[in-house]
């Protein structure tokens, strides 16, 4: 094991799968541990992040497990705040749409 940000250097994922991937190999000390196979982590409002700080993601569809996620990150409110944004601004929504960083 070793840790994973010692100097609290930003860790920016790619895609909320990586986010799940990373969250789910650290330990509650945040040090990285070697595994295999598949995660169950559901992640939404309220969990305490050990690992990502940041995700580049794309807009999701509305209520979906994703959507939750990425709310993790900006709260609710906020989150439909963008979404209204997006769809002002004509943004392609979901899989093959625009992206955006959520900090």
């Amino acid at each position: 094991m070793r840790p994973i940000n010692t100097d609290f250097r930003p860790i920016i994922a790619v895609g909320t799968t990586v986010v799940r991937a990373l969250e789910s190999a650290a330990n509650a000390r945040g040090y990285l541990t070697r595994r295999q196979g598949s995660t169950e982590l559901f992640i939404r409002p309220g969990y305490r992040f050990r690992v990502v700080s940041d995700v580049i993601t794309n807009f999701h569809i509305p209520e979906s497990c994703l959507t939750m996620l990425v709310a993790t990150f900006v709260g609710h409110e906020r989150l439909l705040r963008l979404y209204r944004r997006a769809i002002h601004e004509r943004f392609r929504l979901f899989s093959f749409g625009d992206g955006m960083i959520v900090t």
